[in-house]
């Protein structure tokens, strides 16, 4: 176990003080560190490729090198800008990354962390990116050496960082919103028919909606958890409803609808009316720290009419919840629903497993 102090005071020394990425639970306490920092030397970026290339501009504009963090199922954002702009044969331009590595090897994890965690360092290779594993005081030194090749030889450089290896940090997290997402998420799928699919987001969305189903027994419509893909989901759920008469439903987060926000508009031109997209804006990653999205500065009424959607409705309250899901489930037009919530209130939320018999039930 090392303290972020540790980290953070190795890439001072190497005069790092510029930071980008996007939060991972593995990295929570560094987020919890640069949450104080000024705005100019910290920005929290919709998606892993978008991180690197803010990187790269700050480099190009200040001759410095960036640190960009995220979670390794983030690098396949990231592979793009890594590969086509920032290499060693393009233009050379020097990176650190910081990388929470799930799945590794010597750690329990979910199927798709697994299948990422396994050939994470075989990526590094593949681009010939120099990298430490940090799991000791020690192992700061070999990751010291890299950051000055990175310097010396214009070049990127990175670090694998495993669950529980920096030293936990209380944070408290302040909800942007007051409604319940557990009795919001409740109510709507009591009032579902029994064809309607959900195709639901990563992280407490898709988790929250089994642990309802299982404790209220609710089987009204069948879902697809999107345990990974994160930004996806409005694709997949466009996808499925092209292709079918049923009513589909996208729940996403704010995090996955910044991700990738093109997909949205993609959903908003070819989406039928049997298309119906929720998004659960508590302004916060909420499952791996609750950091801020800046969600909370969007005027999402303008925003999905100008995509293309027909119909927009928001719900910031119990007031009338019932009456307000029914009106935005009958309309038969495309349809956008904002629901303003608070970070989830369950503790310890199970994690689907079994993922080719949730997809097996999906499709029957």
């Amino acid at each position: 176990m090392i303290k972020v102090d540790s980290l953070i005071n190795l890439l001072k020394k190497n005069k790092i003080d510029f930071f980008t990425g996007v939060p991972d639970s593995n990295l929570r306490e560094l987020s919890v560190y640069l949450q104080n920092k000024d705005i100019r030397k910290h920005i929290i970026a919709s998606n892993e490729g978008a991180a690197v290339s803010i990187g790269i501009g700050y480099h190009l504009s200040s001759k410095k090198i960036p640190c960009i963090y995220m979670q390794n199922s983030g690098l396949s954002n990231a592979l793009n800008p890594l590969i086509s702009i920032a290499d060693k044969k393009v233009y050379s331009i020097p990176l650190i990354l910081i990388v929470g590595w799930r799945g590794s090897p010597k750690t329990k994890d979910e199927p798709q962390h697994n299948v990422k965690g396994k050939i994470t360092e075989n990526l590094f290779k593949l681009l010939k990116i120099k990298y430490s594993i940090i799991r000791t005081p020690k192992d700061l030194m070999k990751f010291n050496k890299h950051i000055k090749s990175a310097k010396k030889n214009n070049e990127i450089v990175a670090c694998l960082i495993e669950k529980g290896t920096l030293s936990k940090i209380k944070k408290k997290t302040k909800d942007t919103y007051k409604l319940n997402k557990t009795i919001f998420l409740k109510t709507l799928l009591e009032q579902l028919n029994r064809n309607t699919k959900i195709i639901s987001s990563t992280g407490y969305n898709s988790r929250e909606i089994m642990y309802l189903r299982k404790k209220y027994k609710i089987n009204n419509g069948k879902d697809f958890y999107l345990v990974g893909g994160m930004g996806h989901t409005a694709s997949v759920a466009l996808g499925y409803s092209m292709s079918s008469k049923k009513k589909v439903i996208c729940i996403d987060g704010d995090g996955s609808f910044l991700m990738h926000l093109g997909s949205i508009k993609t959903a908003g031109t070819f989406g039928a009316n049997n298309f119906k997209y929720i998004i659960l804006n508590n302004n916060s990653h909420d499952s791996v720290g609750g950091q801020n999205t800046y969600a909370n500065n969007i005027d999402f009424e303008k925003l999905s009419k100008s995509l293309g959607f027909k119909s927009f409705y928001c719900i910031k309250n119990q007031k009338n919840l019932r009456k307000k899901i029914k009106a935005f489930l009958a309309n038969k037009k495309l349809s956008f629903l904002e629901v303003k919530v608070s970070n989830s209130k369950i503790k310890n939320l199970p994690r689907p497993l079994n993922l080719i018999k949730i997809k097996n039930l999906f499709m029957k």
